[in-house]
């Protein structure tokens, strides 16, 4: 698959799960009516699709400002004039140097370049398109790599912009955030006033009850679909990413290098949050899942296994395991 099919892949893909998340929003919400307030007319639904919309329409052009600022992400400006000692300054500055190179070898307007202020090195591209794209890097990748393995994460990020997947992402992340939001006052509000309803419910036949049990599961289940459709999407993107962005630098072994320290830190990166997890280079949340391959896996995990992503790129590189 060439760039532009990936490309307009992606386009249909957002598209699709825009739609999907929107629906299932719409249908929570219209067995609130159903179920609660005991009408037919999709009051509460249509207020769900108003809240899914928003959120889609918030993710799309506001989605990147909402990431960064919920990773305590700063402009490179900024660090630059904080930045604690030469050596500090002179590392940032080579991280603005590659964002631009790496600009270059993909086509595209360089990106705005944050830096967060965590130990533990991770990155993550964020943005609607190429032209409104941002990357972030944390203190602890920053002073980690060597030049050519901040290049190797650079080109991975850059490739996620040229494919625009951080479109995609960041639709997702915003659109979990409006699934969790509507269950909790859906779950709310049967817990204060189901009682009323209750009655009805059970005068409706087997059919309501069914459905009635049906809904009360999805409330209870939503933020979990939620997030299972944000791992569907993103995990496999990672693979696509790491090959696209070893084509950008011609050096596979770089990023796989780049990867072994990433896998070898310990800590997970505090500043990161989980609704922003599927846009990183690595789980900012260490989760054991993310090391297994399989269904449970797919279902779970937003990264593929670190081992299995380091092992392809030194294939790419006719390198030994």
């Amino acid at each position: 698959m060439n760039l532009l099919q990936q490309q307009a892949r992606n386009r249909r893909r957002t598209w699709m799960v825009m739609i999907v998340f929107v629906a299932f929003l719409f249908l929570l919400g219209y067995g609130f009516d159903l179920y609660y307030l005991g009408t037919s007319f999709p009051v509460a639904g249509l207020l769900a699709l108003a809240v899914g919309a928003g959120a889609a329409a918030g993710g799309f052009f506001g989605g990147d400002r909402a990431v960064l600022a919920s990773s305590h992400a700063v402009p490179l400006d900024e660090a630059l004039a904080a930045a604690p000692s030469p050596d500090a300054r002179l590392r940032l500055t080579q991280v603005d140097n590659v964002v631009e190179e790496m600009a270059i070898a993909a086509g595209l307007p360089k990106p705005r370049v944050y830096v967060i202020h965590d130990p533990d090195p991770n990155a993550f591209a964020t943005g609607r398109d190429p032209a409104h794209a941002s990357i972030a890097v944390t203190e602890g990748l920053v002073n980690a790599l060597t030049r050519e393995e901040l290049q190797g994460v650079v080109a991975h990020e850059m490739s996620h912009v040229r494919n625009y997947d951080i479109r995609l992402m960041t639709l997702v992340a915003a659109l979990v955030g409006a699934i969790v939001l509507l269950s909790d006052w859906a779950a709310r509000g049967l817990w204060f006033g189901g009682g009323r309803r209750s009655r009805r419910d059970r005068d409706s036949g087997s059919l309501g009850v069914i459905l009635l049990v049906a809904w009360l599961i999805g409330i209870v289940l939503a933020p979990i679909v939620g997030q299972m459709l944000a791992m569907l999407v993103s995990r496999h993107r990672e693979y696509l990413a790491d090959a696209s962005g070893a084509e950008l630098t011609r050096n596979p072994l770089a990023l796989a290098s780049a990867l072994g320290k990433i896998d070898a830190a310990a800590e997970p990166t505090t500043s990161i949050k989980r609704g922003t997890a599927n846009l990183c280079i690595a789980d900012p949340l260490a989760r054991k899942v993310g090391l297994r391959e399989g269904t449970i896996a797919d279902l779970f995990a937003s990264h593929p296994p670190m081992a299995k992503r380091i092992a392809a790129l030194r294939a790419m590189a006719y390198a030994k395991p």
